[in-house]
């Protein structure tokens, strides 16, 4: 009877006409699927007291008229709530039970939601063991904020004597036939007596879910046990596993520290990466810069270029004779020109004549040229 529940499409959320509210004021009770990101503002007026036991509440003794469908929606005096129950074994109390509650508690504008708790003795028999034992379930149901009222050892089928006790106006429950203790559906005649308000479960968190989690992960939580102090006598495991269990968890730790080296590793080889390309890229643009100076200073058209045509047009300036003027004297009469001799041609003996002329302008322009195009 574990309840596994979302809230129910085109529920409206009501607040409790009774004294004990449990919603803070300005909240609507939604689940918070949709406005998980909006802020409640902050409020005391909550439950400060886990629910009551029933056994433990004042008998009363005025008649009980139980209200119909209709009045229930419309909606019954304060001092009249619609009383709901719902029941179920809520072991590892989670929140498909919590789901499950809040639906009950929202069905009707004035609701008194009552919880039933099977006991240890009738869950076993007709269910399976629990995790929980039944003091530990009873306490985890009555700390939910939408309970009224807890029900201790609820019974398995409802009978008619059980709803007139406690009064129940309605029972909320999922409307998947629940087969058990030899019936096809143990709310048959709740639903046949037009007292059954269906609710929804919540997919994918179970009781059963999370045993299974377990089961499966054995060894994980073993070990962890074990490394936060218990011993293998408290875990039932025996020497021999205890001794593997810790062996495990030293080769994991190993396995660890290699897997954190590994990732240091990468982590350094990206950085030397990172930087490497940094460098080839600055040494790309520092070549380019180079190789543009370079071919601007000694390129076809570069600066050298113009500077040696420059200084060869002075040097052919500077050596080549001045032509004479058509009106100049007489050969005899003009002086002689200067001429451009070289170093071993200045010291002529009295006896050698002088070289010729065409020799004396040849020679040097010749060398200067060598050297300018060397």
């Amino acid at each position: 009877m574990t309840h596994k529940c979302l809230p129910h499409p085109g529920m409206e959320a009501h607040s409790s006409g009774l004294s004990r509210k449990r919603r803070r004021e300005g909240s609507n009770g939604e689940a918070g699927d949709e406005g998980r990101g909006a802020k409640i503002p902050r409020s005391t007026s909550g439950l400060t007291d886990p629910a009551p036991f029933a056994d433990q509440l004042e008998i009363v003794k005025t008649p009980y008229t139980r209200v119909n469908l209709e009045e229930a929606r419309r909606g019954t005096p304060e001092n009249r709530p619609v009383r709901v129950y719902a029941d179920g074994i809520f072991d590892m109390f989670h929140s498909g039970h919590a789901r499950a509650l809040m639906q009950a508690k929202r069905l009707f504008p004035n609701t008194h939601l009552i919880v039933g708790v099977c006991s240890d003795t009738l869950t076993h028999k007709l269910k399976g063991f629990t995790v929980m034992n039944e003091d530990e379930r009873y306490d985890a149901v009555s700390h939910c904020r939408y309970v009224d009222e807890v029900v201790r050892d609820a019974p398995w089928t409802l009978t008619p004597e059980f709803l007139a006790e406690h009064r129940i106006d309605f029972v909320a429950h999922d409307d998947i036939p629940y087969v058990s203790a030899g019936s096809d559906d143990v709310y048959k005649h709740i639903k046949e007596a037009g007292m059954f308000a269906p609710t929804q479960r919540t997919e994918g968190i179970s009781t059963s879910d999370i045993i299974t989690r377990i089961v499966r992960d054995y060894d994980v939580y073993v070990r962890r046990n074990l490394q936060r102090g218990y011993t293998a006598k408290e875990l039932n495991v025996s020497f021999i596993n205890e001794k593997k269990y810790h062996l495990q968890e030293r080769v994991d730790k190993v396995k660890q520290k290699v897997r954190d080296v590994e990732e240091k590793s990468k982590e350094f080889v990206q950085k030397v990466e990172e930087k490497s390309i940094d460098l080839i890229q600055k040494w790309e643009e520092k070549s380019r810069e180079f190789i543009g100076n370079f071919l601007q200073m000694f390129g076809p058209d570069g600066a050298l270029k113009h500077m040696l045509k420059e200084g060869k047009g002075r040097m052919l300036q500077a050596i080549s004779p001045r032509h004479s003027p058509s009106s100049s004297p007489a050969r005899e009469e003009r002086s002689p020109s200067p001429t451009f001799r070289l170093p071993f041609f200045t010291k002529t003996s009295p006896s050698s004549s002088p070289p010729p002329r065409s020799l004396i302008l040849a020679y040097p322009i010749h060398s200067v040229l060598s050297l300018l195009y060397c």
